[in-house]
């Protein structure tokens, strides 16, 4: 078999490359996207980092069978805004989004059950289009924002029964 002309004929080396012992100076974090040793980044429209984010998208669908939905409101929009919450939270914890993750969500907004009048007069205009992600992107960032850091890092059962006993409690208001 014929073989390169940068290969030897010399088949007593043990290998044909050898990288250098060392490099001069070390690896640096400089390009622009590297957090290494730095919090991420933070502000309007950069949402949540973590793992898996797409995932929440598979989930979504697993809830669309138990909203409970007054007039005008539809679960498309929903569910994105419920996405979008889900997500903070998932990111809290540095992990990808699970099921539990929305149902708080959903529960927060009172999508899983009766809602008090009040509740639907707020949350009607919040999720109203959201499923167009890429014209109400800060819609659904409102949303996110709106459930406090508090009640994401809450179990799913405190959040289910302090929404029972009033739903302001889970929303800080």
């Amino acid at each position: 078999m014929a073989a390169p002309a940068r290969v030897t004929g010399d088949h007593t080396r043990s290998k044909h490359y050898s990288s250098p012992p060392s490099r001069d100076g070390s690896w640096t974090a400089n390009r622009p996207g590297e957090t290494i040793g730095a919090a991420h980044p933070s502000g309007a429209a950069l949402g949540n980092q973590g793992p898996d984010q797409g995932y929440v998208l598979k989930l979504a669908r697993r809830f669309r069978d138990d909203l409970v939905l007054r007039p005008g409101e539809h679960a498309s929009d929903v569910l994105e805004g419920a996405c979008a919450v889900a997500l903070r939270r998932a990111s809290i914890y540095g992990r990808a989004p699970m099921g539990p993750d929305l149902r708080l969500a959903l529960t927060v907004w009172g999508f899983l059950g009766d809602a008090d009048d009040e509740l639907v007069e707020l949350r009607r205009p919040l999720f109203a289009e959201l499923h167009h992600t890429t014209v109400h992107y800060a819609g659904a960032r409102t949303v996110a924002d709106l459930v406090p850091e508090a009640t994401l890092r809450m179990s799913l059962e405190r959040v289910a029964k302090d929404h029972a006993t009033g739903w302001r409690g889970p929303l800080g208001l």
